[in-house]
């Protein structure tokens, strides 16, 4: 396999006129940007004087743990043979912060909510998140772990109920 690189721009747009003079006296706000994509407006979190309508890092990191346990779900789905219709997750994750100062997320949960056409194949579904969670590029450069609730139901009409962990 060939390595891939990614490039992404982080630009601070937080002065307010006296930089970074003291901790009150600068933004957090940032943008985020990629040749030819939208930009994301980011910040701190609101605890860390950022601005709540903006997305801060540790968001940025849970949505790309679920993005790509999503997209290797779908990759095993279609590589054992079952159907996904639908899909989504909300995924959570904790931060422990030290006396210092410093922090570190300590883990993360996905609880996504998977329907599949076929009734018979709950258990190969249910099963599909922990060989997902070994392909995810992203799970597997973390320093914690990512843990996983997925509920699985089956579409309806498909001749069975849904079935949940």
């Amino acid at each position: 396999m060939s390595d891939h690189s990614y490039e992404v721009s982080v630009r601070w747009t937080g002065d307010r006129g006296s930089g970074t003079s003291g901790y009150r006296d600068y933004g957090r706000d940032h943008v985020v940007s990629a040749a030819g994509k939208h930009d994301l407006s980011g910040s701190a979190d609101p605890t860390f004087r950022g601005d709540r309508d903006r997305w801060n890092p540790e968001e940025l990191l849970v949505a790309a743990l679920a993005q790509c346990h999503m997209l290797s779900y779908l990759h095993v789905a279609v590589q054992n043979g079952f159907t996904v219709v639908d899909y989504e997750d909300r995924a959570t994750a904790s931060l422990n912060l030290n006396r210092d100062g410093s922090g570190e997320l300590t883990e993360t949960t996905l609880h996504p909510v998977v329907t599949i056409r076929e009734a018979d194949r709950v258990d190969d579904a249910r099963a599909a998140h922990a060989e997902a969670n070994r392909l995810c590029f992203i799970a597997r450069s973390v320093a914690f772990p990512v843990h996983h609730e997925p509920e699985i139901r089956v579409l309806a009409g498909e001749s069975s109920a849904s079935a949940a962990d």
